[in-house]
């Protein structure tokens, strides 16, 4: 008689082993103590032998049904259905520990001790977020171009460039890497070269690779033309604020004590005030200024009128550097730092205020320029940090 649903729930353990069986084989196995599992009496090459199904609940009576079959299939194939459970289990551990993720971290902590601590932070929160959720469990030998082509997509949607190019090198990385250790047979990231648009500059141009970030601050020390532009250079892509708003900046908007610099509406394009958090790095270019120019009203004055530099010697300054006008501008240690930031894992809204980008609501904008502040400080001194430490590279 078979088996009814009712019956195997109300089955209690007896002090003893019961069988109750569903026919074909099939039958539920409750130990003395009541814990209940499915198991498959077959004859195999003149052998008596056992499947072990599973448990139950796990394992329902209708599905211990379709395993039965299966095992039957089987059988009349001349498999051993044990032998195939056992293969098919040795082949998922092994699936699974060459999967993209396992070889991706394995690859990771190989290459990684040289790199800075945020590099690494960043190189990983990109495989983490863009792409783990999606292959990360497939073994890496069987991943194809289309199946990464799909991944990169869904990062191309949400308008990040940068990181879908990032992604895909980074990816290509790992599979070379899966090729040497002889888990992956070609790096199929090769084959999507080309794929996506080329990450968008705009008009003003901006470095936002990590290592010729380092480059570009590495350089912009060497510069020894006017103190005041030097200290420009030095301090832009810190506060990544707009060119007018840097050049014009007052020592009375400046407060060392709180290490923040208060830019009044009037002189901000959106015409809201703007709190910039001044990370030790700032602080310290500005404690240099406050030798020179501290008697004044402007932090960066100019030598040859009453007023402060003006807003296009910093670039002249650049390209005499040997930054092309299709390579980086004044403006685009805004795009560096956004693009950085984001890479990084920072709340985007966070970087949005701190940029002072135009605020939707109207009403909400006359208040919220201390929004986020707490968090803004910590971002801005840890992304200080960060291009020391890629300028620190760039010089080794």
């Amino acid at each position: 008689m078979k088996l009814t649903d009712t019956f195997i729930r109300r089955v209690s353990g007896s002090g003893k082993v019961q069988k109750h069986s569903d026919g074909g084989g099939l039958y539920l196995y409750v130990t003395p103590t009541g814990k209940k599992s499915w198991r498959m009496g077959y004859r195999f090459a003149g052998k008596q032998k056992l499947l072990t199904i599973g448990p139950y609940p796990t394992v329902g009576l209708r599905e211990a049904r379709d395993k039965r079959e299966e095992a039957k299939k089987l059988l009349l194939a001349n498999i051993d259905p044990s032998s195939a459970k056992q293969e098919a289990k040795a082949a998922a551990v092994e699936a699974a520990s060459n999967s993209f993720e396992v070889v991706t971290r394995e690859w990771f902590a190989k290459r990684s001790p040289s790199w800075t601590p945020i590099y690494r932070s960043m190189m990983m929160s990109r495989f983490e977020k863009n792409v783990f959720p999606y292959i990360g469990k497939r073994p890496i030998g069987s991943i194809t171009a289309r199946e990464l082509l799909g991944v990169l997509r869904r990062v191309e949607e949400r308008d990040a460039l940068s990181t879908v190019h990032r992604a895909l090198r980074d990816s290509g990385r790992v599979f070379r890497y899966a090729i040497i250790t002889g888990r992956a047979e070609r790096d199929v990231a090769a084959d999507l070269r080309g794929a996506f648009a080329p990450a968008p500059n705009g008009h003003l141009a901006a470095i936002t690779d990590p290592a010729a970030v380092g480059e570009l601050l590495r350089k912009l020390d060497t510069y020894s033309g006017n103190f005041f532009i030097v200290c420009i250079l030095r301090i832009a892509p810190l506060v990544f604020v707009r060119v007018g708003e840097l050049v014009r900046a007052e020592w009375e908007e400046i407060n060392f004590e709180a290490a923040e610099w208060r830019i009044p509406a009037a002189k901000m394009k959106m015409r809201q005030m703007h709190i910039v958090p001044l990370s030790r790095q700032s602080l310290a270019i500005l404690e240099e200024l406050k030798a020179v120019s501290g008697d004044g009203r402007f932090v960066f004055p100019s030598r040859s009128t009453t007023g402060h530099q003006h807003r296009m010697i910093p670039l002249r300054a650049l390209r005499s550097l040997g930054y092309a006008k299709g390579e980086h501008t004044i403006h685009g240690f805004r795009s560096m730092a956004s693009t950085l930031l984001n890479e990084l894992g920072y709340n985007k809204d966070w970087i949005e205020r701190q940029l002072a980008h135009s605020e939707r609501n109207g009403v909400r904008a006359a208040y919220n320029y201390a929004e986020y502040l707490p968090e803004r400080r910590r971002m801005m001194q840890e992304y200080a940090d960060y291009l020391s430490e890629l300028k620190e590279k760039a010089r080794q």
